[in-house]
């Protein structure tokens, strides 16, 4: 059964100043897929909200939900709106409330109630966090709040009709039933509600909302202006009415079709009024009020100079708001003068002059152009209607506003100097950096729109995309269908980017392709290795596994930066014959004949014809100081006298230690000794040749390099032969001296 909506209770305040001001209701076209939507949302609401309460209010729920559904009609919702209301009290009593009322009403209004859900645990969570904090001025504890409810409206603009409406009747029923309310509630309904109420032009909410939350704060201040106010209602109402009748008599004596009606002054305003100026009650000029509405512009300045003419104006209280509209679109005459009677100047009293257009949109402000109706025979599709863009983007633009309103700047700058709000071409908000430009859009919209764009407008005209983007603006980006970044964009100078994220991601983008060129240039190489070695079978993840990497294409990258050499990919696939007894050393390779003792190698001192080699771990060679250790079954491994390995094992068997030196060479014999030569230098091209060149002029063999490159800096090992190591300590000076070398020792 369909429900009449005038019905609905809306209730006042037994309070001097706060009124239920009547709010037409604006119409709204129906379709056959709406029709009895309010009475169907209820039905389905009751069972579950009629027995329960409101935490905090102890309000009724269903009743709270009836007055809410009025409310919302009043500020000119449609039938479908009202019925939202009941869906958002269902939401905390469903399992799945999204999938339910889906079903039932489908998946918009879903939508809708679930958002609305979601924003009410936010603003709790915001008031717990600021509960003691004094916010006088509306900074700080209600940032995050008022950021939060931002991008909830930038979603779904119902969400404002649906929370005003809710806290209005909120702070009303505390009122009716004498209830305190929490000072946060309070609080944040005259920081929050009141001023985005006021950026919406929804004024009659906005000043009941102001009066009831002043009620609450500050009582005292409140029932006093109230009662100076209700002092003199009889005297003041009475004279407003007779002037009220004369203005509007005269006013169409002289040809002008003027409708004169008195004005009601809510209490914060007288407040905030004697406050900002320093005013006694009785200096607050417009207590008394008249509003005159005509049918055109020039009717209203017509209508001024007449008032003007007949009463004495007071010229530091006139505002043209019809020349310079407010930022919400305000538009009006303001003027306060006093009726001059015998050469007695008579009380101050203000009028505003505006035509009907003016007076709609001051009534019901941008909420008069919101769609809320249904869209045609395809039934309700959302909140806009087609046509209804631009009324989108008014509303938005003025959200972007009264945000910048909470700033508390003198400019509008404070809270959010470092940050702008921008919109999509499907009207959503989007947050950037102070500065931030159509680049910045792009990549906080989605990383691949940023990689592809190539060109932007801004409010439809193009520009260039390091153009800084202002508050409100519409950007809408070109880009291509595949493609990535340039790299001016990271040239801080040419200004293409303010976001620290942005320039991360575009980084990203081409570290990757330099990562992808690196891998593939590592794995070619190591493909080619194991063609060489006969290995192609081999598991390439398992060859990276044993070589400590966590991935084929991680041991490909170390490969292709020159970090990680091939040979250490060698060793693994040609592992080197069974190791001696740790005692003989480390042995790399066989021992040379010279290496072997005998002829003119080395002498052990009072035994002869026992076998002898060289340690691999130190590698000894004239004139080096030496120690020999017998070894089971290899005869007398020789050391230097300084090797630690030969100092271990002499601790652990002194027995076996055996006196040894340098035998002489035979003339016709030239002994040559293998040594390691360790170098560290900052990696750069041609470094290994350079190193190279020294050994060859110095006119030594080199039968052995291993290199490694990591984070900018070469470990090499170069293998020579020699036949005096007092010889080696000369070349290791002219290693050092090659550019790049910071140390070049013997291993």
């Amino acid at each position: 059964m369909k429900r009449d909506t005038s019905s609905l209770p809306v209730r006042a305040v037994a309070e001097p100043a706060v009124v239920d001001y009547p709010l037409s209701a604006a119409t709204a076209e129906r379709s056959p897929v709406m029709e009895n939507m309010l009475g169907r949302a209820r039905a389905f609401a009751e069972p579950l909200i009629a027995d329960e309460r409101l935490e905090g209010s102890g309000e009724n729920t269903l009743a709270h939900a009836d007055a809410v559904a009025a409310i919302v009609a009043a500020m000119g919702g449609s039938e479908a709106m009202q019925a939202a209301s009941y869906l958002v009290y269902s939401c905390q009593h469903l399992n799945r409330p999204q999938e339910v009322i889906a079903k039932v009403f489908g998946d918009n209004f879903a939508a809708l109630a679930v958002e609305t859900t979601k924003l009410v645990h936010v603003q709790k969570q915001a008031r717990s966090a600021t509960i003691g904090a004094h916010t006088a001025d509306g900074n700080g504890a209600q940032t995050e709040n008022v950021r939060k409810m931002l991008l909830a409206f930038s979603r779904d603009l119902r969400v404002v009709m649906l929370r005003l409406a809710s806290r209005l009747q909120t702070l009303r029923h505390a009122a009716a039933s004498k209830q305190p309310v929490p000072e946060s509630v309070a609080r944040e309904s005259l920081q929050v509600f009141a001023p985005l109420a006021n950026r919406l032009g929804i004024w009659q909410v906005k000043w009941e909302i102001e009066d009831l939350s002043f009620r609450f704060l500050e009582p005292e201040t409140y029932q006093l202006i109230a009662r100076l106010l209700d002092e003199k209602r009889v005297e003041r109402e009475g004279y407003v009415a007779q002037l009220r009748a004369e203005l509007e008599s005269q006013l169409r004596g002289e040809g002008i079709d003027a409708t004169v009606q008195g004005r009601p002054k809510n209490i914060y305003s007288i407040v905030k009024k004697m406050r900002g100026k320093s005013l006694d009650f009785g200096q607050v000029f417009d207590i008394m009020a008249l509003r005159v509405v005509v049918p055109d512009v020039k009717d209203c300045y017509a209508a001024l100079a007449w008032v003007h003419s007949r009463f004495e104006p007071i010229d530091e209280e006139f505002d043209d708001y019809i020349a310079r509209p407010k930022p919400n679109g305000y538009q009006s005459l303001h003027t306060v003068v006093r009726k001059v009677t015998q050469g007695r100047s008579g009380k101050p009293i203000e009028i505003q002059i505006r035509t009907e257009q003016m007076h709609e949109h001051a009534e019901h402000g941008v909420a008069a152009h919101w769609a809320y109706k249904e869209a045609g025979h395809k039934g309700y599709a959302g909140v806009w209607a087609s046509g209804e863009y631009d009324a989108k983007i008014a509303v938005l633009r003025q959200l972007l506003a009264w945000e910048r309103d909470l700033s508390g700047g003198p400019q509008g700058q404070g809270l959010f100097d470092d940050r702008i709000y921008v919109l999509t071409p499907d009207a959503a908000i989007v947050e950037l950096p102070q500065g931030a430009t159509a680049v910045d859009f792009a990549y906080t919209v989605h990383t691949s729109l940023g990689h592809r764009c190539r060109g932007a407008r801004i409010d439809g005209a193009m520009v260039p995309l390091n153009t800084p983007l202002q508050n409100g603006q519409t950007v809408e980006i070109i880009a291509a269908k595949e493609g990535g970044p340039s790299r001016d964009w990271l040239n801080a100078e040419l200004g293409y980017l303010a976001s620290h994220r942005a320039r991360a991601k575009v980084r990203a983008w081409f570290n990757a392709q330099i990562t992808h060129e690196t891998v593939a240039k590592g794995r070619e190489a190591v493909e080619k290795l194991l063609q060489r070695e006969g290995k192609t079978a081999t598991r390439l993840e398992d060859l990276a596994s044993q070589l400590g990497f966590k991935s084929a294409d991680d041991l490909f990258e170390v490969v292709g930066k020159d970090e990680f050499s091939l040979r250490n990919i060698e060793i693994l696939l040609r592992p080197p014959e069974p190791a001696a007894n740790p005692d003989d050393g480390v042995q790399i390779k066989k021992p040379r004949a010279s290496e072997k003792s005998g002829k003119g190698g080395v002498l052990v001192v009072g035994v002869s014809s026992l076998m002898t080699q060289l340690a691999k771990c130190c590698k000894p060679a004239p004139p080096d100081a030496i120690g020999g250790f017998v070894t089971r079954g290899h005869g007398v491994s020789v050391h230097r006298a300084d090797c630690s390995n030969f100092r271990t094992m002499a601790k652990l068997s002194a027995e076996r230690v055996i006196d040894v030196e340098w035998g002489q060479p035979k003339a016709s014999e030239v002994s040559v000794y293998a040594v390691d030569v360790a170098v560290e230098a900052a990696d750069r091209q041609g470094l290994l040749r350079d190193i190279s060149d020294v050994f060859a002029r110095e006119k030594m063999n080199v039968i052995g390099v291993q290199t490694q490159s990591l984070k900018g800096t070469a470990w090499m090992t170069f293998t020579i032969e020699i036949a005096d190591a007092a010889r080696l300590v000369q070349v290791l000076k002219v290693v050092s001296a090659v550019s790049g070398v910071r140390s070049a020792r013997r291993r």
